[in-house]
């Protein structure tokens, strides 16, 4: 079953149930979905790895704007966006620790032969795909240039 199809029939089950907040949180997914297959670029087709970069894009957009409504002392509204960066992170794989990563990144920066900063970008390349929905970009790129440096 496809990343739309599930989020259609969670938003009909969401829709039944009365939980408008949830149902926000996923319209918000298949409207994103939606965006990214009328692209031109995509050709009306979305793979999985570019689905998970959506959903970890609008993660993320909710975690930054959780973190600034609580600098601004609005926590009803941080709440809000964690709630619904947490029904959307339901629909991501398993995240891996940062143990794993490390071990990952380990891995990664053997097999590119990167030895020094100049080869981050090398490093990170690979990583980021390889790690791709399982970890987040900013923990992965924290930790190459721990282990870079």
């Amino acid at each position: 079953m496809s990343l739309t199809d599930k989020i259609n029939q969670d938003i009909k089950a969401a829709m039944l149930a009365k939980e408008s907040k949830k149902l926000e949180a996923l319209r918000a997914v298949k409207a994103a979905l939606l965006l990214a297959k009328t692209e031109k670029k995509s050709g009306g087709e979305v793979t999985e790895m570019a689905e998970m970069q959506i959903l970890q894009r609008l993660i993320k957009q909710r975690k930054e704007s959780a973190e600034l409504y609580k600098s601004q002392k609005r926590d009803d509204l941080a709440e809000e966006e964690e709630f619904q960066a947490a029904v959307i992170n339901e629909y991501l794989p398993e995240q891996m620790d940062e143990e794993t990563i490390t071990r990952e990144v380990k891995k990664i920066i053997e097999e590119t032969g990167a030895s020094g900063m100049s080869d981050m970008g090398k490093a990170m390349g690979v990583a980021v795909k390889k790690l791709a929905g399982k970890a987040d970009n900013k923990m992965i790129s924290q930790i190459v240039r721990k282990l870079l440096a």
